[in-house]
């Protein structure tokens, strides 16, 4: 069914902070609304009170008409216990839900008391199940994960319906989660960072798949070229300026757009300050020229010339009415606020001594999975190479990494590493704050030679503030815990930066700091991403491309 979501006058935040207010916003069939902001601004939260999950601080959420179907697919996997990938798909569908409604009320219907009401309510279960696609859902989920590539052969073995999803890697579980959107039949979709883990067909995918949507979808990515290529209107949440606004057409658009009213706002500030100390610069002179006259003219005049003293004060008063004026005119001017500085990711890459000339090296090196073998590979990484890595999930780029810095040893063939190699990674320092130790206290113990004020200090510059530090690490967002592995990097010397999917979590600005950072960064740098508009700016001097077990240099 066609569908229309609206909110009115929304707030959402937590006890000790508002992260939004006032907020407006209709979802109508065919409306692609990305949101962005950075991390910490209440997206993920915007979605969960569009979702029904929480209950705003204020405002309300409608739906139109009120049995419509709405989808939530938050932005981490959750991988139950036990849980099988067809089990997960109905889950995340709302099949299972629908199911198990409809069985309540099939059950309520054998009451030898049942009334009408009873049948009422199994009606209504029953049409919600067939709308949810429940009917043939177990004939769909195979056809689906086949069509996604999850089948015997890739880098791990294949994936079905009976699979345990706590045994699928990340890319596994990414393109499960998009079959559960393939299969799906929400009338209106929220998307929390759909991109995340998904390769370059896996976006294809996504992308026809919200470009075909006949209702509405509220969606959050950091993925610069899938917001380009699929949202009609975009929402800012600004939390520098506490201010919300809906950008009408794509995001481009909004791009342009919003730089022409952040300049207008500087430029009004800029006048209006300018104009005012202008005021208060004449105004102050008058009021030492009108003092200065009136000295000067009871010293000069004599006591009995009541014609020059009288003079003088009319003189004086004259002065003293132009300082009322430009006092008046001060207090009418119309006040333009300041507009406050948006926090910048502060990121440099410590560096280490240079390492040896060569910095790995594969020869007739294969490294056996299962069923999956990649290789047989010879190449060579040089002191100072800029290599992007690209191709399918499943097709070995992580095997490939693991086996250049020495942690898979091959099958067949040899694998060296260099000398004076000091490796730096962002999967390894993500994954440093996962336990329930304070994130200061996390970070002290990797890098004691740094001080509590010096640790403080180096986590400010990445967003994480007073009320962050000391959260357990366990408790941090994704994205939070992205900026402690980045802020980690920065404390350790590395002359070798591994950088797998680095843009996964992180804000749309942090990621062009990244992407700065990196251009400054002299070192040896191995790149593995998806992010298209990365991979065309970041500085690259090599490419590779990863598939069906072989590596192939562009």
């Amino acid at each position: 069914m066609t569908a229309t979501l609206v909110a009115k006058g929304l707030s959402g935040g937590y006890a000790a902070r508002t992260l939004f207010d006032s907020l407006d916003l209709t979802v109508a069939p065919g409306d692609v609304i990305g949101v962005v902001g950075v991390n910490g601004a209440g997206k993920s939260t915007l979605l969960r009170l569009l979702a029904g999950v929480d209950e705003p601080l204020a405002g309300t959420v409608s739906l139109a008409p009120t049995d419509a179907f709405v989808g939530f697919l938050p932005q981490e996997h959750e991988r139950l216990a036990g849980e099988t990938v067809a089990a997960y798909i109905a889950r995340r569908t709302g099949c299972a839900e629908a199911t198990a409604t409809m069985d309540a009320a099939a059950a309520a219907l054998g009451d030898p008391d049942a009334g009408d009401a009873a049948a009422d309510a199994y009606s209504a279960a029953l049409d919600r199940w067939l709308a949810a696609g429940a009917a043939d859902l177990d004939d769909r989920i195979p056809v689906v994960l086949a069509d996604l590539g999850l089948a015997v052969g890739s880098e791990e073995d294949g994936v079905g319906p009976e699979s345990l999803m706590t045994a699928l890697s990340g890319g596994q579980a990414a393109r499960v989660g998009l079959a559960a959107l393939l299969l799906s039949r929400f009338d209106i979709v929220l998307l929390d960072e759909p991109t995340n883990d998904l390769d370059l067909d896996g976006l294809d995918r996504l992308e026809a798949f919200v470009r075909g949507l006949r209702g509405g979808a509220v969606l959050v990515s950091h993925d610069r070229e899938f917001l380009a290529r699929s949202v009609t209107a975009v929402l800012e949440l600004d939390l520098a300026q506490s201010t919300n606004r809906l950008f009408g057409g794509g995001y481009d658009s909004y791009l342009e757009e919003r730089e022409i009213a952040r300049q207008h706002k500087r430029d009004a500030y800029e006048e209006y300050a300018s104009t005012k100390a202008d005021l208060v610069s004449r105004a102050r002179t008058q009021r030492e020229w009108s003092s200065q006259g009136v000295r000067n003219a009871m010293r000069k005049s004599p006591d009995n010339d009541k014609i020059r003293r009288r003079a003088a004060s009319e003189s004086s008063e004259k002065q003293a009415q132009k300082v009322r004026q430009m006092e008046s005119r001060i207090a009418r001017l119309d006040e333009v606020e300041e507009p406050r500085k948006e926090w910048q990711l502060e990121f440099t890459i410590g560096s280490a001594p240079r390492s040896s000339a060569v910095v790995a090296t594969l020869s007739d090196a294969t490294f056996t999975q299962g069923d999956f073998t990649l290789g047989p590979i010879s190449l060579q990484v040089d002191g100072g190479d800029r290599i992007g890595i690209t191709g399918p999930n499943g097709a070995g780029k992580s095997t490939l990494l693991r086996a250049l810095l020495g942690k898979q040893a091959p099958t067949t063939g040899t694998a060296s590493l260099g000398s004076s190699v000091a490796v730096g990674e962002i999967d390894q320092a993500r994954a440093a704050f996962t336990g329930d130790q304070p994130l200061a206290d996390a970070f002290e113990a990797i890098v004691p030679e740094y001080t509590t004020a010096d640790v403080r200090t180096l986590l400010a510059k990445f967003g994480l503030k007073a009320d962050h530090v000391g959260r357990p690490a366990n408790a941090l967002s994704p994205g939070e815990r992205t900026r402690a592995g980045l802020a980690l990097l920065q404390a350790r010397g590395v002359n070798v930066l591994v950088l797998d999917e680095p843009t996964n979590h992180l804000d749309l600005a942090a990621i062009e700091q990244l992407e700065q950072a990196l251009d400054s960064y002299d070192g040896t740098l191995l790149l593995v991403t998806h992010d298209r508009r990365m991979l065309e700016t970041v500085r690259l001097d090599r490419q590779w491309r990863v598939e069906a077990g072989r590596v192939t240099e562009a």
